[in-house]
Order: structure tokens, then C-alpha cells, then sequence
């Protein structure tokens, strides 16, 4: 086990997997990256040790198998002195050159006589062919040697400007501090084959090419989608985040299949039309689906920005993925609970966004299925069979789906006659206010480009506080975010994720009791806190995490600075 702090060795840990995967979420997929890595960390694994880890039934390693398989493969000075004192058959301090030479050549990884000589220069041989490896610091200059691979590392770290902006931050003893100017380039997407992909907002299942020049680009809904030498196919599905009263946000998740391994590009934007000025953040985690969801594995988010689409470019396996939208619900806001305002223009205007809104599949109709995620949402209660077959007698249907002019005039149909109070039920608990002003919900939009296989997104199930999606969450803070302990808590650590437009941070509680936490944010600048507050305490539970709080710019035109401060209260 290393003598160092947690945090140094994380850290240690992260500067060797970055200097290979562009991401700490990105899966080791062969026994020669696995061997790469470790030898970036300071490690020269033999082929013994490489199978003792990967062997013929491992596809992939992540990145705390990689911290696990340092941990036990660590050697200090002492244990190199363990090894060499089993070589001094004598017990003299001496050991030959030709006794290690035979040791490198004829086991584990096989060395050549000439690399086996570059490593006794080293150090001093004696006339005899021998040397005191004690006294001449020959293990030593081994030991050191390994943490010049490390510190290599380290530094390749700090001079990359992308992988800087997933941040190791500043000195673990030191408090947080960043500065994030609108006007720096987003981070790069991942290396792939494939030009970039714009969305069209359009529904098209159908498989799409190269578009001609020729093709009008008047309408600000319709863009390009661009391609190689392959084709790719689309799907998009609508959705949206709604303000709960307790303050936690709400959204459908879905999900997702493939059925061939794909270049993907994902994306989410939000489609806020009442409310421009509201620019709401969002973030997709994609999560490969296990036996049960909580053995379901978190593969990546979308963490690069293009205007207001989040994405996410990369390759995934064929298989089935959730797809978990999220939003810190920063820019969300509690409604005045004015009263009054009975002018039915503007419901219809509603009316209009919330069809809108519940229209999933884009296709200007909605299916029963659809129709019952509004029924759930006022009532709780899905719609019946036979109340639809109703609504069809006597609203406008299509193939069995409600038209956007049926939709309207079933909710019109009793305020018409003056008794508006479901409309009323209906549009608030869509988040609009008395205003007809939606302020307590996001509409969304998530894309989805595969190359050469048509994927399926389905919806699964509106969720507040999803464990699977708190899951997802925690896991990108420990794996994209710097750590450090809080002061005086070896057992308390603080990680924080600095994205480009968003800080996350979690607390970890190791101790075997409760712990109450400050947070003090009176040095932040030009920043909002999901929280609402500048100082607050949280308490985590004995042997628990949890999400402290997200920080989002309040003028995203302007730079922000993140400088959080954290001080334990109390530990009982």
C-alpha cells in the first residue's frame, strides 16, 4: 500500500489512466492498455503479473480496478532490499551481476543482455563483478526512477489544457479555486472517424447521407447532418425537468438500444420557448443496463458544450443503455403564488407548449401512452382504454392519436363554460405561474446519431431523485473530480468536478459517525448554488456520500470563479 495520502496517490492515479484515455470514465479494453497505463504510473508489470489481472474471461477494466491493481503491485525501497537480500546467498550485502542477469533473462518478462547492462549503469560494479546493493543506493535509484514515470505524468497533465480543465485543482491543503471565462473553447469530443454531426429537429428514422448543397438553410430548426463514407441514422425524443416542491427536479428517463456497436453522437438542449432568457443547464448520463439497475454502469456524460446543445461523441457496444437527463435546477425557479388571471388566449398559448411538451416522439400527435404521462402528472392515474376510445368519438384523432386541435379542445372544453380551476391544476402543474410564464419546468430535447444502425429510444418512467441517476452522478464527480480531506478528517474527503459550465462537489463520509459539514461560498464570484444559499450545513450519514451542492455561473458571459470553503462543524 502506498505511504502517501489518499489524495496524492488518486491523483497519481489519474495523471498516469489520463496520459492514455482522454477520460478517468473511459474502460481499459486490452491487456497491452493495461500495460501502458501501469508503466505511466511508475509500474514495470511482467507478463506473470499482466495475467494474474487480465485473464481470457476479462473484456474491460475501469478506472478503480486500475487504482486496485497499483495498490497491490506498489514497491517500495524496502521491498526491492527484501528482494535482492533473497539473491545474497551469502547475507554479505553482495550480490553479482551475473546473478541478476540471469534472474532478467530467463524469467517473467525476458530482458536482453543489453538492457540488463543499461540498468547496472546505474550503479558502481567492483572489480570482483560485484556491488553492495545496501550502500550504493542501487534500490534507491530504482524506487526513483518509477517516480519519474509518475511525475511525467504529472506534468504531461498540467501543460494539456484540456485535461487541466477537468482539474486536479489547486493543493489538497489549499481551498478550491477556478476561474472560467465564457469565451475558452470547449473541450475537444473524442477522436473519431467521422466528421461532425449536426442534429436535424425533425423526425426521420430513415438513414441520412450527405446532404447537397443545395438544400435550403432558411429555417433555424433545420441543420445539416454531415457523414464520411457511412450513413447514419437518428432518433430524438422530447422530455423535460420539472421543479418539484421540495426542490428536487424531476424528468422522464428512457431507453436506450443498440443493436451493433456504433460511433454515437448523443446530445441534449433544452427547448424552453416562453422563457428564453432562462438558460437552463442539462447533462445526459449514459449508463450501460445491468441484471438490476443498481448494477448498472455508468459509461459517460455529456460535458461538451456547442451553444445550448450538451454532447457527448464516442463509440458504445451493442446493447441496452439508460439515458438520465439531468439539470442542477440552478436556473429553475418557485413560482409567486399569484392569483387571478383568467384570460383564456394565453391558456391556449400553454396549451400550445405543453402539447408540445408531451409530444415525446415529435410526430405532432399523441399516442395514449403519451397522453397518460400528463394524466400521471395531475392526477396520478393513467387513462383508461375506454376513455380514449371516448375522446375519439368526440375530439380530432389520427391513427388513433390525439391531434394537437383534440388536445386543446378537451382542455378547453370546461373553461369555456367558465370553470377554469383544472386548467388551472393542469398548466401549474406543467410549471407555468399565474402569468402563464414557465418558470418551474424545462422542456428538453435529447438526439441521437449512430453510424450505420438505426437505434431505439423508448421512455421509461417520470423519476424525482432517482437513485440511479444520484448513482451516475456521484460516480462522474469521484471519477472526473479532484480530491482532497477535509481539514482535519482523514476520513471526510471532499471531491469536486469542475466542468466547463458546471461544479459538482460530493462529500464522503469514511468515519463511523455522522458528520455536519459548513459551506461557506461568500468567495465565489458570479456564481449561483443549487442550494439558493451562500452558507449552509450539510449532514452525511456514517459511511455515506452525498452531493453537496452545483454551482452554476450567474452571467455566463462574464468569468466566474468557484472558491468553496468547507469546515466541519461536528462529527458525532
Amino acid at each position: 500500500m502506498p505511504r502517501f495520502p489518499e489524495e496524492t496517490f488518486y491523483m497519481q492515479c489519474r495523471a498516469a489512466f489520463l496520459s492514455v484515455f482522454r477520460s478517468s470514465l473511459t474502460n481499459i479494453s486490452s491487456k497491452k492498455e493495461l500495460c501502458r497505463v501501469l508503466q505511466l504510473a511508475g509500474r514495470n508489470p511482467s507478463q506473470a503479473t499482466l495475467d494474474k489481472y487480465w485473464n481470457p474471461g476479462t473484456t474491460h477494466m475501469n478506472f478503480d480496478d486500475f487504482c486496485e491493481i497499483l495498490k497491490r503491485e506498489w514497491k517500495t525501497e524496502n521491498d526491492l532490499m527484501g528482494i535482492f537480500k533473497k539473491l545474497d546467498a551469502n547475507g554479505d550485502g553482495y550480490i553479482t551481476q551475473s546473478q541478476v542477469e540471469k534472474l532478467l533473462t530467463t524469467g517473467g518478462d525476458k530482458m536482453t543482455p543489453e538492457e540488463v547492462k543499461a540498468i547496472f549503469s546505474l550503479s558502481d560494479i567492483n572489480r570482483d563483478d560485484r556491488f553492495n546493493y545496501a550502500e550504493v543506493g542501487f534500490c534507491r535509484q530504482l524506487v526513483s526512477t518509477a517516480e519519474k514515470c509518475q511525475m511525467a505524468s504529472l506534468e504531461k497533465l498540467q501543460s494539456d489544457a484540456k485535461l487541466k480543465r477537468q482539474n486536479f485543482g489547486s493543493h489538497p491543503d489549499s481551498p478550491p479555486k477556478a476561474s472560467v471565462t465564457s469565451g475558452s473553447s470547449p473541450p475537444q469530443p473524442p477522436e473519431t472517424t467521422w466528421s461532425d454531426p449536426e442534429i436535424t429537429l425533425r423526425k426521420d428514422s430513415r438513414p441520412l447521407s450527405r446532404p447537397s448543397s443545395a438544400r435550403s438553410r432558411r429555417s433555424s430548426l433545420s441543420h445539416s447532418v454531415t457523414a464520411t463514407s457511412s450513413q447514419w441514422y437518428r432518433s430524438c425524443v422530447r422530455g423535460s425537468f420539472f421543479l418539484e416542491e421540495d426542490g428536487a427536479i424531476s424528468s422522464l428517463q428512457y431507453q436506450l438500444h443498440l443493436p451493433q456497436t456504433s460511433n454515437v453522437s448523443l446530445s441534449i438542449q433544452p427547448m424552453n420557448k416562453t422563457s428564453p432568457w432562462m438558460n437552463v443547464d442539462t447533462a445526459l448520463f449514459v449508463m450501460l443496463a445491468g441484471d438490476t439497475e443498481e448494477d448498472s454502469t455508468l459509461l459517460c456524460f455529456t460535458s461538451t458544450k456547442d451553444k445550448e446543445k450538451y454532447i457527448w461523441r464516442g463509440q458504445l457496444k451493442a446493447g441496452m443503455y439508460y439515458l438520465l437527463p439531468f439539470s442542477s435546477g440552478c436556473r429553475l425557479k418557485k413560482r409567486m403564488r399569484l392569483l387571478g388571471y383568467n384570460a383564456i388566449m394565453r391558456h391556449r398559448e400553454a396549451l400550445s407548449e405543453i402539447f408540445y411538451m408531451i409530444d415525446l416522439d415529435g410526430n405532432g400527435l399523441l399516442s395514449l401512452e403519451e397522453y397518460n404521462f400528463l394524466e400521471l402528472m395531475i392526477s396520478g392515474e393513467e387513462c383508461k382504454m375506454g376513455t380514449w376510445a371516448i375522446c375519439k368519438d368526440n375530439f380530432d384523432m389520427r391513427e388513433n392519436q390525439l391531434t394537437k386541435q383534440g388536445f386543446m379542445e378537451l382542455t378547453l372544453m370546461e373553461a369555456t363554460d367558465g370553470d377554469t380551476d383544472d386548467l388551472w391544476t393542469l398548466v401549474e402543474t406543467m410549471g407555468y405561474n399565474r402569468m402563464l410564464e414557465l418558470v418551474e419546468a424545462c422542456p428538453f430535447q435529447i438526439d441521437i446519431l449512430c453510424e450505420s444502425t438505426q437505434p431505439s429510444v423508448q421512455p421509461l418512467r417520470l423519476d424525482s431523485g432517482s437513485k440511479i441517476l444520484n448513482q451516475a452522478l456521484q460516480k462522474s464527480i469521484t471519477l472526473e473530480g479532484a480530491v482532497k480531506q477535509l481539514k482535519g478528517q482523514d476520513n471526510v474527503l471532499i471531491y469536486t468536478y469542475r466542468g466547463e459550465h458546471r461544479v459538482s462537489s460530493l462529500i464522503v463520509n469514511k468515519s463511523n459517525q455522522k458528520v455536519t459539514v459548513r459551506i461557506n461560498n461568500k468567495h465565489n464570484s458570479n456564481c449561483c448554488s443549487s442550494r439558493g444559499l451562500n452558507v449552509f450545513a450539510i449532514e452525511v450519514p456514517a459511511r455515506t456520500k452525498m452531493v453537496c451542492q452545483h454551482v452554476l455561473p450567474i452571467n455566463e458571459k462574464q468569468d466566474w470563479t468557484y472558491s468553496c470553503v468547507e469546515t466541519l462543524l461536528s462529527s458525532k
